[in-house]
């Protein structure tokens, strides 16, 4: 949707013109799923769709809230004053969560606003369109308020919206990767320290084809929460040997020496996959700076392969998606990203084989599975900003 359609938009629905626009994108992870929440090490980048705010002060204490997303709820009217979480509120709790810990964290946002949201990411996909409609928020607040506040301690509120007033026990790699990313550019990050390197992806004949299995992820947050609860586990025990305060701290060369000491084959499982996903996910930011692409795609579809038979996450229609992909020409590798059970999986391919790919996988993915497969193509783009507004 072109930005002077949601302008037009804005002002049939709100009988006036915006003042200021913004955009926060979606992200995808290239390697290092389920380590953030371990305080491992992830390798995410923000994408090029994502959620348009664009939004007008008002001088009373009200909010008024619409998307184009849910076009049937129309306009969402509160108050400044309510600002609780409701679970028959939808996505108006993600903005204000947003707007509430703002608050409760001092700072003064004494008047209410008009607010028009509009995301591009496919819902339930996987690609973090939660996080990106509470940084789009955020900066939309930030620069609304004249709110200061360092972008690093406003990715930890927004992970602490999503924590804490959502109720989604989540790492912080959503937020960062949204909040931090630049175009062309991966980020290695450490999500226990926060220390974090940008890394170029230079895909010069290539292209990352995000692959949606249209399947919803509805075993996502139960499972999500058995696999934290899990991993949390394995490091009690292993914590018996080692002075570690995470998973994402055991190289796998001491993993080998007290994997025994974890008496359960199970959390052992969950604890090997997190492990070497951390190892591969070092490799990986190597790999890059070096250039080395072929390196990367086999280290996904190693990761891919763990987060199947160690940590249990994918399922038919990823496995079915992401083993189609491998049998291709012109693929250097590929694998599922986000939380598993559904959502997406992605693929680095040849530019020149893209169009057979994706009829190759699509045909034979809705054979097997019963189901029709999406393909975007995505590159890198930047982190969460204000769209300014093109001089006359």
């Amino acid at each position: 949707m072109k930005l002077h359609t949601l302008e037009r938009s804005f002002k049939e629905i709100f009988n006036q013109d915006h003042e200021q626009c913004f955009f926060a994108p979606g992200r995808i992870n290239l390697i290092g799923e389920h380590t953030d929440y371990n305080g491992g090490k992830v390798f995410p980048l923000a994408i090029t769709c994502g959620t348009y705010a664009l939004v007008k002060k008002r001088n009373d204490r009200t909010i008024r809230m619409a998307s184009l997303n849910f076009k049937r709820e129309g306009v969402i009217e509160g108050s400044l004053d309510e600002l609780a979480f409701g679970s028959q509120k939808g996505w108006i709790n993600y903005p204000n969560g947003v707007v509430k810990l703002l608050i409760d964290s001092g700072h003064a946002i004494e008047t209410g606003f008009d607010v028009l949201f509009y995301g591009n990411i496919p819902n339930g996909a996987g690609l973090s369109s939660s996080a990106s409609i509470e940084l789009a928020t955020g900066v939309m607040l930030q620069r609304l308020f004249d709110i200061e506040i360092d972008r690093i301690e406003l990715i930890k509120l927004c992970q602490k919206v999503e924590n804490e007033f959502i109720g989604v026990n989540s790492g912080i790699m959503d937020q960062f990767a949204i909040g931090m990313g630049k175009e062309g550019q991966a980020i290695w990050l450490d999500c226990e320290t926060l220390e974090y390197e940008y890394a170029p992806i230079e895909l010069k004949e290539e292209q990352i084809v995000i692959m949606n299995t249209n399947k919803r992820r509805e075993l996502a947050s139960s499972k999500y929460n058995e696999r934290r609860a899990e991993c949390e586990q394995a490091l009690e025990r292993i914590q018996r040997k080692l002075t570690v305060q995470s998973l994402g701290e055991v190289s796998l060369d001491e993993f080998a020496k007290v994997k025994d000491m974890i008496g359960d084959a199970l959390l052992a499982k969950r604890a090997a996959h997190v492990i070497s996903e951390n190892e591969r996910t070092e490799k990986a930011l190597h790999f890059l700076k070096a250039g080395n692409l072929s390196a990367v795609g086999q280290l996904m579809n190693e990761s891919h392969r763990s987060l199947r038979d160690d940590y249990e996450v994918t399922g038919k229609e990823l496995d079915t998606l992401v083993e189609l992909a491998w049998k291709q020409d012109g693929v250097i590798g590929a694998r599922m990203t986000g939380a598993g059970f559904g959502g997406c999986a992605i693929a680095i391919v040849k530019t020149e084989a893209i169009d057979r790919f994706i009829q190759n996988v699509g045909t034979h993915y809705a054979k097997e599975c019963g189901i029709e497969a999406e393909f975007y193509t995505a590159s890198a783009g930047e982190g969460a900003h204000e769209i300014m507004k093109e001089k006359a």
